[in-house]
């Protein structure tokens, strides 16, 4: 990708699309490169014709081709320069990089870091890792995991990469661990469950997620790890990826995961701070791919201090 200023406008944009450019809608191309410009106002100026490609107009599902120069109008990006990127934060990723190749890189996530920065207020991790790397050209979130969910997280280093482990994820080729530590002193060594999830959204606005027939199909693997008197650690194997799906299949067996506010136990929760867990224990422990090449890469991230301090305050090894 080349990019060129307008000679009679330094406000207009002249972009020259490579072959890993190739192949999206140009309304995504638009928001990943108008960083904090509302969708609103991308599909307005796609409409009005100001955005052009190869001199003529286009609509908003055009898939941009290798070697289309697209017109980008001069845009107001106010909201990303309001956001906040958290310097500690940088610095905490920076060391928390499990692997990295020439397509994409791994990052053991700390848990209360959101993926993305919301309001233009604060920065999120993907917003925090372009601030730690300004150079990169591309980076983008392959999937996400929940706020308060640790462990492995997969950032593409180019487009080509985003759409070859986004087409494994949707055919379900990624493996993908768990660890979750839940009520009980739980007596199966496993567990399958197969229940379709749906989301809800309350009164409140706040989405939930719930057991329904007419929902989405959802199958998680419970492996047990160890029981100890209070809580007991599983192993996790999902083979769907269906939002907040162990923390709910754990309530639906009766063994909520500690620390969770949302689908856990209150009186649980407040026993196992007693604990020194100040957080949900679910930690992504590990993910398995096959690169372009063949080559297949087995990644893993260790559990944090507190973590480890917890299983050790109720009995139970580190696994």
């Amino acid at each position: 990708m080349t990019i060129q200023n307008a000679g009679n406008s330094p406000s207009v944009t002249f972009i020259h699309i490579d072959a890993d450019q190739a192949g999206q809608r140009i309304d995504n191309f638009l928001m990943t490169h108008l960083k904090g410009v509302p969708r609103s106002k991308i599909y307005q100026i796609v409409r009005r014709g100001e955005v052009r490609v190869n001199k003529g107009r286009i609509k908003a599902h055009y898939k941009i081709q290798t070697g289309d120069e697209i017109r980008i109008p001069p845009v107001r990006t106010a909201q990303r320069e309001n956001l906040v990127v958290n310097k500690a934060i940088i610095h905490k990723l920076r060391d928390a990089i499990i692997y990295e190749d020439e397509d994409f890189l791994a990052i053991n996530k700390p848990a209360g870091v959101a993926v993305h920065g919301g309001s233009g207020v604060k920065s999120g991790l993907i917003e925090s890792l372009r601030a730690a790397r300004p150079e990169a050209k591309f980076l983008e979130l392959v999937h996400r995991l929940d706020k308060n969910t640790s462990g492995c997280l997969l950032v593409a280093k180019k487009r080509s990469a985003l759409r070859y482990l986004q087409d494994l994820f949707r055919q379900h080729k990624i493996k993908k661990k768990y660890l979750a530590l839940v009520k009980g002193n739980a007596k199966n060594k496993s567990y399958h469950v197969e229940l379709a999830l749906k989301k809800n959204t309350l009164s409140s606005g706040e989405r939930i997620v719930r057991v329904n027939k007419e929902g989405k199909t959802a199958i998680s693997d419970f492996n047990i790890i160890e029981s100890g008197k209070v809580a007991s650690l599983y192993e996790v194997d999902i083979h769907t990826g269906r939002t907040h799906q162990i923390r709910v299949h754990a309530q639906s067996l009766g063994h909520p995961v500690a620390g969770d506010e949302k689908y856990g136990d209150d009186e649980f929760n407040k026993q196992m701070k007693s604990y020194d867990l100040k957080r949900m224990f679910l930690h992504a422990a590990s993910l398995s791919v096959k690169s372009s090449s063949g080559k297949m890469i087995n990644l893993s991230a260790p559990l944090d201090q507190e973590l480890i301090t917890v299983l050790s305050n109720i009995g139970i090894q580190t696994p």
